[in-house]
């Protein structure tokens, strides 16, 4: 009787584990899903109000008796009257000026410095390593009075080029950081083959190093044309003149005038500025995530 009695409670305590598997994996994907709803409604949310602000007419915005969240008579007439503001278009220049030499400056040393202390070792690069990464971690606020004394002592105050001398100190030690990790993960077999072949070391870097470590460069170059992108806090201390400002102290210190807000320009603005960063990560998002991975866990 026993005997005849065990086969049959085998089946069942099997298809109870299964079902609680299903229902459990069931209830995660709920919680998934749920999740990033209530993510993508958090951060989704202000960008989709700010474009429906950037398409109002003036009047529609004053209007405080309608839905915010609903447009009468869509307009492009801000974006118009922004991108044929001489003043916008210089602050646009003005960015992609500071923007372009900024990156080309801290990829160079990043570089050059991460495959020294990467590959090349010699007393103190561990601890050279380190303290790289630890000069990103001070907080921009300790640097800011020194950083001014710097570039006004060089006559660079009120000036875009001045930019270009501070950013690198915000950009250059995380893009090293990142390269640091993506040079340490590639096997030693390649550079002991070459130096066995007769190359030197910045042949190394050129032809072997660099090659393979691209995806590490492109999220180097990525972050430090972010930071110089979108950073705020130094050049509104150090510019003060409009033809000198990038886009982002441009946009805010132009179309606000004591207490008059010109919040159609200013989201239609806000919006423009916003579209390059957006552009690049979303064609070289795989190449972002794959260099910050290779930096945490190699570096």
């Amino acid at each position: 009787m026993s005997a005849s009695m065990a086969p049959q409670a085998h089946p069942r305590g099997i298809f109870h584990k299964a079902g609680s598997l299903r229902a459990e994996r069931r209830w995660a994907l709920w919680s998934a899903y749920i999740s990033l709803v209530i993510a993508a409604i958090i951060m989704l949310a202000p960008p989709f109000y700010m474009l429906l602000t950037s398409i109002k007419t003036s009047a529609e915005i004053a209007d405080l008796s309608g839905n915010p969240w609903w447009v009468n008579a869509p307009t492009f007439e801000n974006y118009w009257a922004l991108i044929n503001n001489p003043m916008f278009r210089g602050f646009f220049y003005n960015s992609v000026k500071v923007t372009i030499a900024v990156v080309a400056i801290s990829m160079v040393i990043s570089v050059l410095a991460a495959f020294a202390l990467g590959r090349m070792r010699f007393w103190g690069s561990q601890f050279l390593a380190t303290g790289v990464f630890l000069t990103y971690l001070v907080p921009d606020t300790l640097l800011f009075i020194p950083l001014y004394q710097i570039v006004g002592g060089l006559g660079l105050l009120d000036n875009a080029w001045g930019l270009v001398l501070v950013y690198p100190t915000l950009t250059v030690p995380f893009c090293t950081w990142i390269m640091i990790g993506y040079f340490a993960s590639i096997p030693k077999e390649l550079d002991e083959a070459a130096l066995i072949d007769g190359a030197n070391w910045m042949q190394m870097l050129t032809r072997i190093f660099i090659p393979v470590a691209l995806p590490g460069i492109i999220a180097a170059t990525i972050f430090a044309f972010t930071v110089s992108w979108a950073a705020f806090v130094y050049p509104t201390a150090f510019i003060t003149s409009p033809s000198e400002m990038p886009m982002t102290i441009g946009v805010v210190s132009q179309l606000i005038r004591g207490d008059t807000f010109a919040w159609g320009q200013l989201m239609a603005g806000a919006l423009l500025a916003a579209l390059p960063p957006v552009v690049v990560y979303a064609f070289l998002m795989d190449y972002y995530i794959a260099g910050l991975t290779a930096g945490a866990t190699k570096g």
